[in-house]
């Protein structure tokens, strides 16, 4: 059985303190972090965490059997690294690490990566041009449109568009981007999930899902026609809803696609905020991560909170085990 590989992000975040305590769980699929072993073993003294690290190589993944310590894929960070300082020179390495995880999975050694917090401001003051997790996984595996989804005990929520500034959102609520989404979606939950016509609501773009042209007419011209045509097909879709009810009714949808990060997103931290995770829906792999940042001012203080990393851990042993 595959491994899960963990990368470990930035280095200077929570990443290593919440990966610390993967050895704390009991998996149905072995672990493997990605990232600088020294880092982890500081943090480890750091914390006062009785964690003992156990530096693998790639042959190892093929054999891997239970084991009590932390087993790592060693990748040195070539810069010091100080708990809570957050520094751009280490970027290089933060993508490195995900670059190996890519590579494997691309060489079949492994179908999972979790994802551990970066920093896309730090990447980017580095000369780096960074949009995300999301985007940089799509690019990396030839991918031209993946969807982004959050999942908690409550409510999953898919956004149409994910990182981008607010006044270029409208631009991307188009015919196509809108028909993609929904593919990828509805292929999504038939693959992983195991629903043959999964219950989707559809957010309008504007307040009051555009009051009937009053407040804007990209639902009447654009995303009403396309829930419409998948209606006709026979798909469970409805909408456009208003942003600002639909959540209320979450357990009545398998996921509600919002429009914009900031549509979505605040409801499902909201309402569970510690047992979120981020998934990518579309890619040949499965990708599940953290859903909150790099944490900084909790790096190295004993404060950070694993559950949302091993909710990701679990999930994305659970849709191996449905695919």
């Amino acid at each position: 059985m595959y491994p899960i590989l963990v990368t470990m992000g930035d280095p200077a975040g929570i990443g290593p303190d919440i990966c610390l305590d993967i050895i704390k769980y009991q998996f149905s699929q072995e672990i493997v972090v990605i990232g600088d072993a020294n880092v982890l073993k500081s943090r480890t003294e750091i914390l006062n965490k009785d964690v003992q690290i156990e530096v693998i190589v790639v042959d190892d993944l093929l054999n891997l059997k239970p084991s009590t310590k932390l087993r790592v894929l060693h990748i040195d960070c070539p810069n010091p690294v100080v708990a809570g300082v957050l520094n751009p020179e280490n970027s290089a390495y933060v993508l490195k690490t995900l670059d190996l995880a890519i590579d494997l999975c691309k060489r079949n050694l492994a179908n999972s990566i979790v994802t551990a917090p970066v920093n896309k401001e730090v990447i980017n003051q580095s000369g780096i041009k960074f949009l995300g997790h999301t985007e940089y996984l799509a690019q990396k595996f030839g991918i031209d449109k993946v969807v982004m989804m959050l999942a908690n005990k409550d409510m999953k929520v898919a956004l149409l568009t994910t990182h981008l500034p607010l006044k270029n959102v409208a631009l991307q609520v188009t015919h196509d981007n809108l028909n993609q989404t929904l593919k990828i979606i509805i292929d999504y939950f038939k693959e992983k999930y195991k629903i043959s016509n999964p219950k989707i609501a559809v957010c309008g773009l504007n307040p009051h899902a555009g009051d009937g042209g009053y407040l804007g007419l990209e639902e009447i011209e654009i995303i009403n026609p396309v829930i419409n045509e998948w209606i006709t097909k026979g798909h469970n879709i409805s909408g456009s809803h208003s942003a600002d009810s639909i959540f209320l009714d979450a357990g009545k949808y398998d996921v509600i696609l919002a429009m914009y990060h900031d549509q979505g997103l605040p409801v499902l931290k909201y309402s569970g905020f510690e047992s979120g995770i981020n998934v990518t829906l579309g890619l040949p792999i499965i990708r599940t991560s953290v859903d909150h940042g790099t944490a900084v001012n909790l790096s190295g203080t004993g404060l950070a909170n694993s559950e949302s990393l091993i909710h990701a851990i679990e999930f994305a042993i659970n849709i191996n085990g449905v695919c």
